[in-house]
């Protein structure tokens, strides 16, 4: 009986075991950025597939790829920009994508994966998820009532000249808490290289940032969405698909609160953000269903006019709402995309150099 109950025993343990690994495989785990998908996307793959996903959130790339250098991340689906994908690529941190097994790939604009391919050669390891620009938001009433009918919005005079931007304290400026990111605007605007690695230009960079530092309520990349919309700041160099959703949700609010966006005339940052799959994911079957739905074009069209940045799918794009279309903040035209440069897969020694001026910028000292 002893022996026959530890049979038993050992039956159950051993079947409770495969039962868990069998509903594991039907979890997927995604690691997106905050505010960047539709509400229903995930509802509506879980019902289609079965599929369980357990969806969480980040705001830089930073805290994204600390996790993944780390290992064990224990996500099966991540959403990186560009530069970082590329060196994550070479560090090993992703697995090459099974191509049979993602038949919607076709719906992809190809110009667009040509002109990822230095990040991603061949485009083995990722597919383009969303993109945008890194502009100005702003509360066009409190801004105008700080400097006047004449207010450069459409310039990086805003917010870089102290006299300006000493003059909007009050109501509240904000930048983007990513030194890859919004050092390379300092760095345009001074006439220099975005890409720049030159020592002395980074720190003429800083210099200006130390120079405006003092009128600078906060550095956040989420945080200003909601304070944009709610009125409690009244400009905010943020992503461009984020700052539609600040002027979304002031409307649907009827706050009072008027919202617009600038891609500013020097010129701005573009970023691609990537769906890839890292090497140590535990549900790669599952990884692959959730890449091949999203690229569907009425998924996508969804996803963008939800979140209001454009997507690399070219067949979703008849199908994104018109007036999103035909926004040249959402959609730039020829001649803005010409002053749009993309940032660069940095060396590691210039990424810290960014990152200490950062930390100084930050502190104020």
């Amino acid at each position: 009986m002893k022996i026959f109950g530890k049979t038993l025993l050992a039956l159950s343990l051993a079947g409770a075991v495969v039962s868990a690994a069998h509903a594991d495989e039907k979890v997927l785990h995604v690691y997106n950025w905050s505010d960047y998908i539709a509400e229903d996307t995930i509802d509506n793959f879980q019902k289609e597939t079965g599929i369980k996903v357990v969806y969480d959130v980040f705001d830089s790339n930073e805290t994204l790829e600390a996790k993944l250098l780390a290992g064990s991340s224990g996500y099966d689906i991540v959403v990186p920009s560009n530069p970082f994908l590329a060196k994550q690529i070479k560090a090993g941190v992703y697995q090459k994508l099974d191509m049979s097994k993602l038949p919607n790939w076709k719906n992809l604009d190809k110009n667009l994966l040509k002109a990822l391919d230095p990040s991603d050669p061949g485009n083995q390891y990722s597919i383009p998820y969303m993109w945008g620009t890194i502009g100005i938001g702003y509360n066009v009433d409190k801004v105008k009532a700080a400097l006047g009918e004449n207010a450069p919005v459409n310039s990086w005079d805003l917010v870089f000249k102290p006299e300006n931007i000493a003059k909007l304290k009050g109501c509240g400026v904000t930048f983007l808490d990513s030194p890859t990111e919004i050092l390379p605007a300092a760095l345009n605007y001074l006439g220099f290289k975005p890409d720049s690695t030159d020592k002395d230009e980074l720190k003429q960079a800083e210099a200006l940032f130390l120079t405006i530092r003092p009128h600078v309520r906060y550095f956040h990349s989420s945080k200003y969405i909601g304070d944009l919309a709610n009125g409690n700041i009244c400009v905010a160099i943020g992503y461009s698909g984020d700052l539609y959703q600040s002027k979304a949700r002031a409307e649907d609010a009827k706050n009072s609160v008027n919202i617009s966006y600038k891609i500013p005339k020097e010129g701005a940052g573009s970023f691609f953000d990537m769906l890839a799959i890292p090497a140590d994911a535990k549900n790669v079957e599952a990884a692959h269903v959730f890449l091949n739905y999203l690229m569907q074009p009425e998924v996508m069209a969804s996803i963008t006019n939800f979140v209001q940045f454009p997507n690399g799918n070219a067949a979703a794009t008849p199908l994104v709402d018109d007036v999103l279309r035909n926004d040249p903040g959402v959609y730039p035209d020829a001649a803005t995309m010409a002053k749009i440069y993309t940032f660069p897969d940095l060396p590691a020694k210039v990424q810290r150099t960014m990152t200490r001026s950062w930390t100084t910028i930050k502190s104020g000292q």
